[in-house]
């Protein structure tokens, strides 16, 4: 069986959720890092025991040493190295955000088709067992016609200097964690919405530190979602339909052992379901494999991604002006 041989592009500290699901997938392997230092390559290489080194970016994309990359650099630069890699001949994983503009989703989109290699949003709760399992109630029925979604993720970020700070960089809570609410509230209703209107609380360096949205969908349903980097941390989600409420107390992040999902009916007790176990990152991986070896449709599409992207930038320029924003 042929294994597609990963190249980590930067040092950045997310690597190591997917360093071990590469190395314990069937079809992968992890064979290089990249910094924009060798000596910190090297280090890096030797700490995780990973074969190759490269003190360049650009150095290991033309290596001929990988097959597919990982891209965990800050935001602003996650469109420019997607390119590149892909004008390399190599697919690419790319953590969320995907950009930080529509026309650079759009350019990477178009080096992807024109260099037939597999672009792919690293949104990784999408691909657990819990995200398929709420997929298959949707599907059942079983909330009936669903009214509202309503999503949150926040957290405390006590540093004074972060790249999640810098607005030149992508910073402040929305492009960090809003993204998951805003997409787990495509993922439920099928598509972006048509109207959108954002509220922020900006900090001094110029991101917004706490972001709320209310998001309008042709069918008239909505969707509230809301992100901060000022509060204790803490996520949700709400699903509400007209036979019940699904609620998830980790919907983003699945791994802790106090993940609860919970189906509250109109009438009854209230019912918990449970997903199966599996590693966070994993699916996201072994769907990349797929699309590579197989040719198998990706569980995220572009077409997706996108719409992602449009939502976030509308609602940035909804609490820039005031007013509500057509998509």
């Amino acid at each position: 069986m042929k294994k597609i041989r990963w190249g980590l592009l930067s040092t950045a500290r997310i690597n190591r959720h997917l360093i071990p699901v590469i190395r314990k997938s069937q079809r992968g392997q992890l064979a290089a890092v990249a910094s924009r230092d060798q000596q910190t390559a090297q280090e890096y290489a030797k700490r995780w025991d990973i074969p190759l080194a490269f003190g360049s970016y650009q150095a290991m994309l033309e290596s001929g040493e990988i097959d597919a990359v990982y891209i965990g650099l800050p935001n602003h630069l996650h469109a420019e190295w997607s390119i590149k890699a892909l004008q390399a001949g190599l697919h690419v994983l790319c953590e969320k955000p995907f950009a930080t503009s529509l026309q650079e989703v759009d350019a990477m989109i178009a080096a992807s088709l024109q260099n037939q290699r597999v672009l792919a949003e690293a949104l990784m709760y999408r691909h657990h067992p819990q995200t398929l399992l709420v997929k298959e109630l949707l599907q059942s029925n079983k909330l009936g016609v669903i009214n509202q979604v309503r999503g949150k993720f926040s957290f405390r970020l006590d540093a004074t200097e972060d790249v999640r700070l810098v607005p030149e960089y992508g910073g402040g809570s929305l492009w960090d964690v809003g993204g998951y609410p805003v997409s787990y509230a495509q993922f439920v209703f099928g598509s972006a919405p048509v109207e959108v209107f954002g509220m922020q609380e900006v900090g001094k360096t110029g991101v917004d530190l706490t972001f709320s949205g209310i998001l309008l969908y042709a069918s008239g349903k909505m969707a509230q979602i809301s992100s901060s980097i000022l509060t204790p941390y803490h996520q949700v989600i709400e699903i509400t339909g007209s036979e019940g409420t699904l609620e998830l107390n980790r919907p983003f992040n699945q791994i802790n052992e106090d993940s609860r999902m919970f189906f509250t009916p109109n009438e009854g007790a209230q019912e918990r379901i449970r997903a199966p176990k599996k590693e966070l990152y994993a699916g996201e991986v072994e769907d990349m494999h797929a699309a590579i070896l197989d040719g198998a449709q990706q569980l995220v599409s572009l077409e997706e991604t996108r719409n992602h992207m449009r939502t976030v930038l509308a609602l940035f320029e909804s609490a820039r002006t005031g007013k509500p924003v057509h998509l």
